[in-house]
């Protein structure tokens, strides 16, 4: 292209974003500064949303400072996205004063608030500016609910997360739980080893169980020495996702950490007649971490 004005780039920048490579967005944006093309309001959104899912923190405050020189007023998308940006790269009190000084919010604001304080652990500040949100006339949504259920579990709230769950499924939100509310819930109780309570959630809901709520239910079992969960959660992987040699491997090692010494001899002969091996990565195997369900967050 001969010419290639603010349109032009932004829409190259939205589009490498768009398909979800991220440096490739921030390269572009950096191009066009080079060659003094000067960033809209549209070009700062989309490279928030880079930043964010790229955890390139540093471009993120460049942005903002950008904004508050241009003296730009902080709209409820240009706002939301400088929050989830602050929120994702782990600065959620930047965060909060983005947040503080908008004079316009929306629930996706409040949305991307209540998850950032959820990354950060900060669970009974999360439920506080959730119940604020509530006061202000807000009405949650089935993410902002997923934002808060995380929280809790982060922090271990059971009680908390109890009493919003039961909300829940009483109506007071005017829809039904999820999936994805379920898996915080089972999350919640496995982390803070409601073990049980677990297990009869998984049992009882509504849905077929996700490889997340058995990873859930066998981390927490794991950390609290129940074996027999153990065993159970970590075949109902195995049965899920048959190609994931790192199932197997927590298998073999619960087994001979009850000295079933001929289970880990099956275990090694049903990987072998798979054609699964053990590699390097299987032997410290990560238990489905719920990081998953921050995922349901803003509409970009």
């Amino acid at each position: 292209m001969p010419q290639r004005d603010v349109v032009s780039w932004t829409v190259l920048i939205m589009g490498y974003k768009n398909s979800g490579k991220y440096d490739h967005a921030l390269i572009a944006f950096e191009q066009m500064q080079y060659v003094g093309v000067v960033p809209n309001r549209v070009t700062m959104v989309n490279a928030l949303v880079a930043c964010a899912s790229f955890g390139a923190l540093e471009m993120g405050v460049w942005i903002h400072d950008f904004i508050k020189r241009s003296e730009w007023e902080l709209d409820v998308i240009l706002g939301t996205a400088l929050i989830d940006m602050y929120g994702k790269c782990g600065r959620i009190e930047e965060g909060l004063g983005v947040f503080r000084s908008m004079k316009e919010k929306n629930v996706f604001t409040w949305n991307v608030l209540i998850k950032g304080l959820a990354l950060a652990k900060s669970g009974e500040e999360a439920v506080c500016w959730f119940n604020r949100m509530e006061l202000e006339g807000f009405k949650a949504d089935e993410v902002t609910l997923v934002g808060v259920l995380c929280a809790c579990s982060h922090s271990g709230l059971v009680v908390t997360g109890r009493r919003i769950f039961g909300s829940v499924i009483v109506g007071k939100y005017g829809f039904s739980p999820s999936v994805k509310h379920f898996a915080c819930m089972i999350d919640l109780f496995a982390r803070a080893g409601y073990l049980e309570d677990a297990f009869k959630f998984i049992r009882e809901m509504p849905f077929e169980p996700t490889k997340a709520m058995w990873g859930s239910l066998l981390a927490g079992s794991r950390a609290r020495g129940n074996l027999e969960f153990s065993e159970f959660a970590a075949w109902k992987l195995v049965k899920l996702d048959p190609e994931n040699c790192a199932y197997y491997v927590v298998l073999s090692n619960l087994y001979a950490e009850m000295g079933r010494w001929s289970d880990v001899e099956k275990v090694r002969i049903m990987m072998k007649e798979r054609g699964l091996k053990k590699d390097l990565g299987c032997s410290s195997v990560e238990l489905e971490p719920q990081e998953h369900v921050y995922e349901l967050l803003l509409p970009h």
